[in-house]
């Protein structure tokens, strides 16, 4: 499995009853492959995926495997809290036609390392696709730590790793004790660019939702060593890599993306709409970006 560029960690579009509007998930699906987007990443956390039943994430993945076909790679989101639930729908998730399955690391039950080893382990066994490792301490109060990723490396079809540490000395870390051909990708827009620099391979990204084409150039640029064509991009980036966050994703991403008549702005509860008091700077971010007029 190659996985390398600008992936999108999708949203979910919504209808205001709650309902997945589905020509949305068309819509959006059709301007990232347009624009340059290397992999789509149905169900992950940009996706709501804590509220997403398996029929809608199988609904949904299946689609996006459809129009991604040969042209940007399909990944879906299967991590879970619980183990058992967690290889449950792995082994589905992974009958379908997508190209490797995102684990993000058990949130809430703070498993120890051997708990994580374990835990990742035996859903690589119930698996048929490659498994990418998600790791994102902020949101889920566990850290998967580079001497475990090391162990899981050695795992049948554990293929890579999402790494959403901010702090380039944590990419260092990886690149050191990883084997050759397991995939580092970024999980942080705002140092995505360095951390390609030091030796990951691409990003999943939130910024991606909103401008792909400026997001998939800086990529391609940095993977190519072209250091000042990438910051320079990545300089009109900044502030949607701050702005997008400036509330819970996808609170902020899917706002915009409403303002660019893609989808409308539903969310799930307990997710609420962007707050008016951040709208200007989130336009703003948007439009230095290029993603509004």
């Amino acid at each position: 499995m190659v996985l390398s560029g600008s992936l999108v960690a999708i949203v979910t579009p919504m209808r205001p009853d709650g309902a997945i509007d589905l020509e949305a998930w068309t819509r959006l699906l059709d301007f990232h492959l347009a624009s340059g987007t290397n992999g789509i990443v149905v169900g992950g956390t940009s996706g709501e995926s804590v509220t997403l039943r398996d029929l809608e994430l199988r609904e949904l993945t299946l689609r996006a495997c459809e129009r991604a076909r040969g042209k940007a790679a399909v990944l879906a989101g299967a991590g879970m809290s619980s183990t058992w639930g967690t290889a449950e729908r792995v082994r589905w998730l992974s009958e379908l036609p997508v190209d490797a399955l995102l684990l993000v690391t058990p949130a809430y039950n703070r498993p120890t390392q051997e708990g994580l080893y374990q835990h990742f382990a035996a859903a690589a066994a119930a698996s048929a696709k490659p498994i990418v490792l998600y790791n994102v301490p902020g949101r889920t109060a566990v850290d998967l730590q580079p001497a475990t990723v090391a162990r899981l490396a050695r795992v049948a079809r554990i293929a890579g790793i999402k790494e959403a540490v901010p702090e380039l000395s944590r990419i260092r870390a990886l690149v050191e004790v990883i084997p050759k051909g397991f995939t580092l990708l970024s999980g942080d827009d705002a140092t995505a660019r360095e951390a390609i620099a030091c030796g990951a391979r691409g990003v999943i990204s939130v910024t991606a939702n909103v401008a792909p084409r400026a997001m998939s150039e800086m990529v391609a640029a940095a993977l190519a060593g072209d250091t000042a064509r990438a910051r320079e991009l990545d300089a009109r980036l900044a502030g949607l890599h701050r702005e997008l966050f400036v509330e819970a994703n996808p609170i902020p991403a899917k706002w915009v993306l409403a303002q660019m008549g893609l989808m409308g702005p539903a969310l799930r509860l307990p997710l609420t709409p962007l707050a008016e008091a951040h709208q200007a700077s989130v336009r703003e971010a948007a439009r230095a970006a290029g993603a509004l007029p």
